[in-house]
């Protein structure tokens, strides 16, 4: 029997996320080239192509569409092309190596499925489930229970999840399970800023500004930099600044501005400009998401003016949020004026910082902002 090439996940494809088989671009029987694309990964982060590590045919195929694997896991096989007169074998994913289900076994009951089923007063084992594996769902209670318990439909439509929309979800609950959030919010004048963006034709935008301003707060903060390990604290030296960024058609991606410390201003937004457009068009490589140590999330710009708590994007222990800039009055020693301002805030992961560090994380970039010269 001619020997076989895995097609593995590599174990550097993205950091800290979950993984998702997306769609297989080549079926079992097709032959393929080293190289080619063969199959999509999705990721909380971003969609990424793997390729065939050898020439021959595609023999089998052992994660599906829609399941999800780990680094390392092995999602398929390549061997060589068949003798004439046979055809590849097409092993389907292992679904029937998971352990079925079954509807009364209570203990495998979600809380709402056994409250609703002790509601109506139904024998669990009665139930035929329809849901993965055999799983009574809600819709299998209301169906199974007699006509005037039942709870009355409402006009409604399901939308299915995208496979990115599931994986920011799953990315999302991790995070708050993982981490205590704690918030602290202040407030910038922008004046400065606004009149040196308007001298320079406004080709900057704000968002140019804000990193800059963070490079000066992690200097002072360093934990604020960092990564929490059971034995210890990780602090980074360089500073590697995930801009989060919203996608026309629905999710949040965050690539990675590296190395920000060594950045001029205009470097900074010609570098920021570039990720966002790549992000938008889908065109990001998965360099482009990896080694975050610190996040902006700019929500301001679609109109938000606090956002509280912004949820951490794990394993970073900090996250600074910009609400959005507008007139406002300010008490000034000549009198009261109206001045460009903002809130801006800063959610810690508080295992790795207190509050003291937090305020004085936020002091630091604020004067940043509003001495801004």
């Amino acid at each position: 029997m001619a020997a076989s090439t895995d097609v593995v996940l590599p174990p550097d494809q993205s950091e800290g996320s979950t993984h998702q088989i997306g769609q297989w671009l080549k079926q079992v029987g097709d032959p393929v080239r080293r190289d080619e694309p063969l199959l999509e990964i999705i990721t909380d982060k971003v969609t990424v192509e793997i390729a065939a590590p050898a020439d021959g045919v595609l023999t089998e195929i052992l994660k599906a569409a829609g399941e999800e694997v780990e680094k390392g896991s092995v999602l398929g096989r390549i061997g060589a092309a068949p003798s004439a007169g046979r055809t590849a074998e097409f092993v389907p994913p292992k679904a029937s190596e998971r352990p079925t289900v079954q509807p009364s076994d209570s203990a495998e009951l979600s809380p709402a499925v056994r409250r609703l089923i002790q509601e109506r007063g139904l024998d669990p084992g009665s139930i035929k489930g329809t849901g993965r594996g055999g799983r009574i769902t809600v819709q299998d209670v209301e169906a199974a229970a007699p006509p005037h318990s039942r709870t009355a439909a409402l006009p409604s439509r399901m939308v299915p999840h995208s496979p990115m929309r599931k994986a920011i979800a799953e990315h999302m609950v991790r995070s708050v399970q993982t981490a205590p959030h704690v918030t602290a919010v202040f407030e910038a004048d922008l004046s400065r800023v606004v009149a040196h963006r308007q001298a320079q034709s406004e080709r900057i935008t704000y968002t140019a500004y804000f990193a800059r301003a963070a490079v000066a707060a992690l200097g002072a903060v360093p934990e604020a930099n960092a990564r929490w390990h059971a034995e210890g604290l990780e602090l980074f030296e360089d500073c590697n600044i995930g801009i989060a960024v919203a996608l026309e058609g629905g999710g949040l991606i965050v690539p990675v501005l590296q190395r920000a410390q060594e950045l001029d201003l205009a470097e900074t937004a010609r570098r920021i400009q570039d990720l966002t457009t790549r992000a938008r068009a889908g065109g990001l490589e998965p360099r482009d998401v990896q080694g975050g140590t610190f996040t902006i999330s700019n929500h301001g710009v679609s109109g938000s003016l606090l956002a509280a708590p912004i949820v951490i994007n794990q394993p970073q222990s900090a996250v600074l949020g910009v609400g959005k800039l507008e007139q406002r009055p300010r008490v000034l020693p000549e009198g009261i004026a109206a001045r460009p301002m903002l809130y801006v805030t800063l959610t810690i992961d508080h295992r790795v910082l207190d509050g003291f560090q937090a305020n004085a994380f936020l002091t630091r970039w604020v004067e940043t902002i509003e001495q801004w010269s």
